[in-house]
């Protein structure tokens, strides 16, 4: 059965001279509810990939009863070295709104949904023994390289505060990376002036419906303050960290169309 979404690749040479390649695999905003089949056997096949780590940048759940089935479609990926944070849809279940509401400016006024067992989702990632980043910081090694990471809390909640990992990258490890969910400016700003060299993040479905424009596509939203053309991949700005956005694998169940902008998950080859 044909896999139904893009493996967007990157290299970036960011690790000591010598160092070993690593395989990041990234990907974000599941959005997964019991009854999304195909969907489930999409990220069981993640796995023929081979990363050596795994990155998630939140919203793994749609539904109350989702837990299960997200730790079903994760079973192999959970046996490698896992990150996570947590997005707005890992705190509360969707709900309906206008769909056009998303290309108004962002106000702060959220609709939120039933609570879900965020909790549960928490203790059986780390139980797995992937890291949770959310306002945590951590060294792990990969392949002989040491990797400083950090996260915060959802920013499109407000529950981000970065000051509780800010400061100087750690002098023992060989990089640092940024974990969030949603990549508000003031987030990036912050781990900038830490100096980090690589920003993870989601939230934005790439734009979910983009335009046509000069031979590619355009996205009309990010569905926070993050510039359009940064909306999916890899970008930089100036001597900023590099930042890459997955554009997803899931929808709102109440907005399941995606335009010009395909479930995504991203393979990000670090190299010295």
């Amino acid at each position: 059965m044909p896999m139904a979404y893009k493996v967007r690749e990157a290299t970036l040479p960011l690790l000591p001279k010598g160092s070993n390649e690593i395989r990041v695999l990234h990907f974000s905003d599941l959005h997964l509810t019991p009854k999304r089949k195909k969907e489930i056997a999409d990220i069981k096949s993640f796995i023929k990939l081979k990363p050596d780590l795994v990155i998630s940048t939140g919203d793994f759940l749609a539904n109350k009863e989702a837990v299960a089935t997200t730790l079903d479609a994760l079973k192999d990926l959970l046996k490698l070295p896992g990150l996570f944070v947590f997005g707005s849809n890992d705190y509360y279940a969707p709900k309906f709104k206008n769909p056009f509401s998303y290309l108004r400016k962002d106000h702060g006024e959220r609709k939120l949904g039933a609570k879900l067992p965020t909790e549960s989702l928490r203790k059986a990632l780390k139980k797995h023994g992937w890291i949770d980043l959310n306002h945590h910081k951590e060294i792990v090694k990969i392949n002989g390289v040491k990797i400083e990471a950090r996260g915060t809390d959802d920013a499109h909640l407000e529950l981000d505060d970065y000051s509780l990992v800010a400061g100087a990258a750690n002098k023992k490890a060989d990089i640092a990376i940024g974990v969030t969910h949603a990549p508000y400016e003031r987030v990036l700003a912050a781990m900038a002036v830490d100096k980090l060299d690589l920003i993870f993040a989601g939230h934005t479905h790439g734009g979910q419906v983009r335009l046509p424009w000069f031979g590619e596509s355009k996205a009309l939203t990010t569905n926070c303050d993050l510039e359009t053309w940064r909306s999916r991949g890899v970008s930089r700005v100036n001597d900023e960290p590099w930042l890459n956005v997955s554009a997803g694998m899931g929808t709102s169940p109440f907005a399941r169309i995606r335009v010009a902008s395909p479930p995504e998950v991203s393979l990000i080859t670090l190299t010295a």
